[in-house]
């Protein structure tokens, strides 16, 4: 994985992680133990789904760089849908708090796309291959 591409994955996961274990503590403290597990567990969701879309993004943009924009926006659609399943599925569970979960999910997903937005404003990410010296002086010359 390039140090561009790392810098965004922690860029992303550690605030991510952070909140989630505020979201945790905050649960426990509203609906007891069952709330901080739907607080780890969300949080763990969240980290897996996210940086796992942002290494299929990354491969993506290696292997088909022309098909880069379509399958962000594919790619970001698909996992909001998972989520939203997620949600759906862990709905009447009794292994921890859903609304806890729910609400754990919805702070520690819009923690990582806000995260991964300003990381890669601040990536300086070159837009256009510069020309080496040596084909500028080529093309100067003729």
């Amino acid at each position: 994985m390039p140090s561009n591409d790392a810098r965004t994955l922690l860029s992303a996961a550690l605030p991510t992680i952070g909140v989630g274990a505020i979201a945790a503590v905050v649960s426990g403290v509203v609906a007891g133990g069952k709330g901080a597990i739907g607080g780890v567990v969300a949080t763990v969701v969240t980290v897996l789904f996210m940086a796992g879309g942002l290494l299929v993004l990354q491969r993506t943009a290696k292997k088909l760089p022309h098909l880069f924009q379509a399958m962000g926006l594919l790619l970001y659609t698909t996992q909001i849908l998972l989520l939203f399943v997620f949600l759906a599925v862990f709905k009447n569970t009794t292994l921890f708090h859903p609304r806890a979960f729910a609400f754990s999910l919805i702070a520690t997903t819009l923690t990582w796309i806000g995260a991964q937005t300003v990381a890669h404003m601040k990536a300086k990410t070159l837009y256009v291959e510069p020309e080496s010296s040596r084909q500028s002086e080529r093309t100067t010359a003729s």
